[in-house]
């Protein structure tokens, strides 16, 4: 995490130089809208944030190990390929939902196969497509796109062995 946040802070460092030196104008116009996108989506990453951080000391061990292990073998893939269809909230609950589950003791490949679900077949992307591109377009992505979590999950499974975990 903490060479995530150094890149990171170079990045931000260097677009504010870029903006600095095409005038003043242009950096506080920048500092502007950072600040409204932060108080933007600040409610929902403190929200998301006391979420996970419940998951992650509310899950019984039983149940991770019964149905979110990667000894749970297929049923937890199900599983998972479900959540991720049901997630509410975007990227930011989600990728703070994959951490605490992570820490949980949830499978990888459970976690893999989250990752996917959520990325490609959240039902709440569904609305925005069809406005952005349509029923036929979003309806073929969704139809594509049903089988990659499972595919995901059950390559992480053959994955880990040669990997050594």
């Amino acid at each position: 995490m903490k060479g995530t946040v150094i890149t990171l802070l170079a990045t931000l460092l260097i677009l504010m130089a870029l903006a600095l030196w095409r005038g003043r104008e242009t950096f506080s116009l920048g500092v502007q809208i950072s600040l409204e996108q932060l108080l933007h989506f600040l409610p929902a990453l403190v929200v998301a944030a006391l979420i996970t951080g419940f998951v992650e000391v509310l899950l019984p061990r039983e149940v991770v190990e019964t149905w979110l292990s990667d000894a749970s073998g297929w049923r937890g893939i199900a599983l998972a390929w479900l959540a991720g269809v049901l997630t509410p909230g975007g990227s930011l609950v989600g990728l703070l939902l994959i951490a605490a589950l992570y820490r949980a003791g949830v499978g990888i490949s459970v976690l893999m196969t989250y990752a996917t679900s959520f990325a490609t077949l959240s039902l709440l992307r569904v609305p925005i497509e069809v406005g952005f591109y349509g029923w036929r377009l979003t309806g073929l992505r969704l139809l594509v796109s049903l089988i990659l979590p499972i595919i995901a999950g059950g390559l992480t499974q053959v994955l880990l062995p040669l990997l050594g975990r």
